[in-house]
């Protein structure tokens, strides 16, 4: 047997499965696809073989590419098996193994190495995105279905993208917000790669929540992409960069929270501890960083200095990112926010822990099997029958706007990000 393959691929993490099938309810791609292969005991069974050399990195592929990384397994696993760890560890090791063009290795290290985690890049995708809006060229497009050429059902998801801010708007921001009287608390706001270029409009909305609530706001220049979706495609090595250079960016002054408002992203800062070895001085940084991470809506009720003014009057149902639920395990913030709305009426799905079928880039990249495990969750929606379906992930965001589509609820339904329905309840400071 391979040592360093059974140490790359979390080899000794695997016994703590039992193969009771406990997962197997909660996993959606076992309950859409109906292959062992496609459930997390069975991917785990995998990675073992292929660590004793039983099965090869091949045979791991596409079970594992197919696997959400929902973590919904874990919430309900009774040995508390690291499955999180297990799968990006074959995740890596797929990555390692597999034969690419040389095309492929461009584009990989261009969108991983340069896109992602610059802000100059984002921008650009902002304000590309905001021209293609503003000036005609996207009715022109679909008039003509222009847009349908594009690969990976690019076209359905351009179609459900809010509208861009101007580049002008997007320079606006200053490094430090404050408020007249003095700060019950100093927050570092976390951006997020795809919130600020794609919905900078709910980042501004949160900054302008925190302040009202009291806080002081500081966003840290030199933070950059947080490394999940880099973890998420096997690139270990370039996620770890990413997580130090935040570390930095965050440890040049002292915050009594990081907030971040995307249940992905603060799902992977709050495992930077896991990305270094225990008693290094990295993993004591790591810890201190990942101990100040909060999620948005556990910060404003921390805090509790907003009074709702405003009704709105509509039924909404609240689907949670399962990073938020299942990693950050924050459950009750959101649904405590949503009950103080006035006017606002909550309706539960059945199932509101079963994934949206986003999961990153997924949905991009395993387009049918994504569009499969959205259907089952649309099911659950349309049996509650919403005017708003509220989340807080841009991936789960876009994907449900997705799924209003593919409804044809459009008229009658739509998706929002937390955040948003907040502020649209006019919400004030207590004193």
């Amino acid at each position: 047997m391979n040592s360093l393959l059974q140490e790359q691929l979390s080899y000794d993490k695997t016994f703590d499965c039992v193969q009771c099938g406990y997962c197997l309810p909660a996993c959606p791609t076992y309950e859409t696809m109906e292959r062992e292969t496609h459930s997390p005991r069975g991917r785990i069974n995998l990675v073992k073989m292929v660590a004793e050399g039983k099965a090869s990195a091949e045979d791991l592929k596409e079970p594992i590419e197919k696997c959400l990384g929902c973590m919904a397994c874990t919430t309900v696993c009774p040995t508390n098996v690291q499955y999180g760890e297990i799968l990006e560890s074959a995740k890596h090791v797929i990555d390692e193994h597999e034969e690419k063009s040389r095309p492929r290795k461009l584009v990989e290290n261009f969108m991983f190495q340069r896109f992602f985690p610059s802000t100059a890049w984002m921008d650009s995708l902002g304000h590309a995105t905001w021209l293609y809006q503003s000036s005609g060229l996207k009715k022109v497009s679909q008039r003509f279905g222009l847009t349908k050429r594009a690969p990976l059902h690019i076209h359905e998801f351009e179609a459900v993208l809010p509208e861009m801010p101007s580049p002008k708007r997007r320079k606006s921001r200053a490094g430090r917000y404050v408020r007249k009287r003095p700060a019950t608390a100093k927050v570092a706001f976390f951006k997020g790669c795809i919130m600020d270029s794609v919905f900078y409009e709910t980042n501004q909305n949160t900054m302008e929540l925190l302040l009202r609530s009291g806080a002081e706001v500081v966003f840290p220049d030199q933070q950059t992409c947080c490394g999940a979706l880099h973890a998420h495609s096997g690139k270990i090595d370039a996620s770890v960069e990413l997580a130090k250079r935040n570390i930095e960016a965050f440890e040049e002054e002292s915050f009594d929270y990081i907030v971040n408002n995307a249940g992905g992203c603060g799902a992977r800062l709050i495992e930077y501890p896991h990305l270094f070895e225990k008693g290094t001085d990295w993993h004591s940084r790591a810890s201190a960083f990942a101990a100040n991470v909060k999620d948005i809506s556990e910060v404003l009720v921390d805090l509790d200095g907003l009074r709702f003014e405003q009704s709105v009057p509509r039924t909404v149902t609240y689907q949670p990112s399962c990073h938020l639920r299942n990693v950050q395990k924050v459950t009750a913030a959101p649904v405590a926010l949503l009950e103080k709305v006035p006017g606002l009426t909550l309706k539960q799905m059945d199932r509101p822990e079963f994934c949206c079928g986003s999961a990153g880039i997924y949905n991009i990249v395993n387009y049918e099997e994504a569009m499969d495990i959205l259907d089952v969750k649309m099911q659950d929606v349309c049996g509650v029958d919403p005017d708003g379906i509220v989340t807080s992930n841009p991936g789960c965001l876009l994907q449900m706007k997705l799924g209003v589509v593919r409804e044809g609820a459009g008229d009658r339904m739509e998706a929002v990000h937390l955040v948003d329905v907040l502020m649209e309840a006019d919400p004030q400071p207590k004193t």
